[in-house]
């Protein structure tokens, strides 16, 4: 199981390096010039509006309807939005949800809803059918109780999933904290919010939110203007204007100095670090292409200040990135990274010399030219593309745009002065009122960042104030030996004795290729780790009590003295029952594993986690290199079964910077095991 943690990591870096081959831009050259679509419109007298880009190069044509709300606010019926999205599309007063699908199938197109809008695409010879069928679905849903209940279900499913996932958490407290949690921003979903939905909220807030009134409709591709106008007025016109209620809320503040929030996330096994602002750019905004380059410059690309310092010249993270964009309501300054425990205050006080750095320091005439041919030459690829140009007629309406401002694009872009980017910096790149978002485990990197001339405030993961995360004292009586002791009682006693091999197969799934995990230890000390998928070996680890390998895409490496004494231990079906007699191994005190207090056994880079409760383990982590970096692997342990009177795991969750489970579908004690498997 661990080898496939090694092979996924060198995957990872392999492409990783393979991304720093050539970097090299070409030098800038003049300025091209771009033919920007422009759409016709009109408008229906219930206030939808509608724009038709005709493109005939193809015989396909795209549709995108958006509703274009101001924010609101969902107070104690937040997600309510969302699930009135999700239960669009299913079915109108005039056909079923299996019919509308098997229709829209057949034709080999593909409506979508959502509560912003709609989407569709199709062959130009079924556009007439598609568009009927994206307005039945938008102006007549079906809102059935079995639906709302199967939505209902699947939200929470999914808010359970993310429990325990430390972006996600990360996430939902950033916005919290920058715009507060009553603003429609800040608000989030809960189980009990959404426990209070009941059909009849959906059918209002239908009713109150999606109307025309406030929506676009984008036509693009091989079509004629006044067929969409007449088949628009045919199929749209009987869509009732509505009244959006209005909502009052707080403007978002920032900090008056800047400070970090921290928040515990006992789990993790690297840090997210986000430096944090709301913002006031609005694309109509003099500086806004300045703000665009600045980004781009600090944070936006792979050669970006950030990512060359944290990523390349560091070794900290996969990737630093930054994000701004233009909002004609409010918006957000993100500069965000994930690092590994051990680095996060290095990163956070790199992070804020670069921020430093934006803002006082004139960009170099080589590096202002190159991102600006970054940003032309992306424009040029995208300007022709139909989904842009729709995009562009879109933002040009719902943003107040000049009516030329994407004939002026390219023009605005290389206007940009080094002395613009550093104002633009200076005004949206927020040093003195920024906020430190610092998620991550306590016990591993708090001690480090007290040390940084910076208030730190404690969030819990819903954006609470909270107390400061206090360590856990460990009774005196507690040593390694009794920790292990109670383990050992705990999955079997004295029974664990008798087990002389334990072969386990486990199934898992990663990327969407199913791999198949064969393990064998013994009480001799000799192991077998083999994963294989897609009809072929993928790694294998083997350890004979004195020698052993790894080999993995077609190489293979022998055991150095550490690895074999480990193995002399960990190879063996119960490492506990001679764990105490390792060299170094420590009590490292109690902290949170999996939401569960857990004793910690650190033996070098590898720690230990036991329940405090019922001993049995919850996990362990590891740090590992592989060309050059590190990260930490961990392995949780879930659902343990009895077989043969001795308890094993049968559920293994890993963690490599992704997340995998694996199943344990066969265990066989002394039984199934020959030395010709460590050979």
């Amino acid at each position: 199981m661990k080898k496939l943690a090694y092979i996924l990591i060198m995957v990872l870096l392999s492409a990783g390096a393979q991304a720093q081959t050539d970097r090299s831009q070409p030098k800038p050259g003049p300025a091209p010039k771009v033919n920007i679509g422009k759409p016709q419109s009109f408008e229906l007298s219930n206030g939808l509006k509608v724009m038709v880009v005709e493109n005939h190069k193809l015989p396909r044509v795209t549709m995108t309807l958006s509703i274009d709300n101001p924010p609101f606010s969902e107070g104690n019926k937040k997600g309510i939005d969302d699930m009135m999205g999700g239960l669009l599309g299913n079915g109108t007063s005039k056909i079923t949800k299996d019919a509308f699908q098997e229709e829209v199938d057949f034709m080999g197109a593909n409506v979508d809803f959502s509560a912003s809008g709609a989407s569709a695409g199709t062959l130009s010879r079924y556009f007439p059918r598609v568009l009927e069928l994206m307005a039945q679905g938008a102006i007549d849903p079906l809102f059935t109780q079995g639906d709302f209940d199967k939505e209902i279900a699947r939200y929470i499913d999914g808010l359970k999933t993310e429990e325990k996932s430390v972006t996600s958490n990360a996430q939902r407290v950033e916005n919290v904290l920058v715009f507060g949690a009553n603003h429609p921003y800040g608000e989030f979903v809960s189980e009990d919010k959404l426990k209070g939905l009941n059909l009849n909220d959906i059918k209002t807030h239908y009713k109150n939110y999606f109307i025309p009134n406030n929506a676009y409709l984008v036509v693009l591709g091989d079509v004629k203007f006044d067929e969409v106008k007449k088949l628009v007025e045919k199929n749209f016109s009987s869509w009732k204007k509505g009244t959006l209620p209005t909502t009052k809320f707080d403007a978002p503040k920032n900090v008056a100095k800047t400070e970090i929030n921290f928040v515990d996330m006992p789990n993790a096994v690297q840090s997210e670090i986000a430096v944090l602002s709301s913002v006031n750019l609005k694309m109509t905004d003099k500086d806004y292409f300045a703000a665009l380059v600045a980004n781009q410059i600090f944070g936006g690309d792979f050669n970006s200040y950030l990512n060359m310092n944290l990523r390349e010249a560091h070794g900290w993270t996969y990737g630093a990135r930054t994000s701004i964009r233009g909002n004609k309501y409010v918006g957000k300054f993100k500069a965000n990274s994930q690092v590994r425990n051990e680095v996060t205050d290095s990163a956070v006080v790199e992070t804020m010399k670069e921020l430093k750095r934006i803002r006082t320091e004139k960009v170099t005439p080589e590096a202002l030219a190159t991102v600006k041919a970054t940003f032309i030459g992306n424009f040029v690829m995208d300007a022709e593309k139909p989904e842009m140009i729709a995009r562009q007629a879109l933002l040009t309406q719902t943003q107040g745009l000049p009516a030329d401002f994407y004939q002026n694009y390219i023009q605005g872009i290389n206007a940009v002065t080094a002395d613009d980017v550093m104002k633009a910096a200076q005004k949206y790149f927020s040093a003195e009122n920024a906020r430190i978002l610092v998620v991550g485990k306590a016990s591993e990197i708090l001690a480090g960042l007290e040390k940084l001339p910076y208030t730190i405030n404690y969030f819990d993961r819903f954006g609470n104030k909270t107390a400061k995360p206090e360590a856990k004292k460990v009774d005196a009586n507690v040593t390694v030996k009794s920790v292990l002791d109670k383990y050992i009682a705990a999955v079997g006693g004295e029974k664990t004795k008798a087990v002389k091999t334990v072969l386990m197969n486990s199934e898992g799934e990663v990327q969407g290729m199913k791999l198949n995990v064969k393990t064998i230890n013994s009480a001799d000390g000799k192991m077998l780790n083999l994963v294989t998928g897609m009809g072929m070996e993928l790694s294998k680890s083997v350890f004979n009590g004195k020698t052993g390998y790894e080999s993995a895409q077609g190489q293979k490496k022998e055991m150095d003295a550490e690895e074999i004494a480990n193995n002399q231990y960990y190879a063996q079906p119960f490492p506990e029952l001679t764990l105490a007699n390792k060299p170094g191994i420590k009590l490292g005190g109690i902290e949170n594993f999996s939401g569960k207090d857990a004793y910690v056994l650190v033996d070098g880079k590898k720690k230990h986690f036991y329940d405090v409760t019922s001993g049995l383990k919850l996990g362990e982590s590891q740090t590992v290199e592989a060309q050059g970096q590190s990260m930490v692997q961990t392995f949780t342990f879930d659902d343990y079964k009895e077989v043969s009177g001795v308890k094993f795991p049968h559920k293994i969750t890993m963690n490599v910077g992704m997340e995998m489970v694996f199943t344990a579908k066969e265990v066989k004690i002394n039984e199934g095991v020959s030395d010709a498997d460590f050979q």
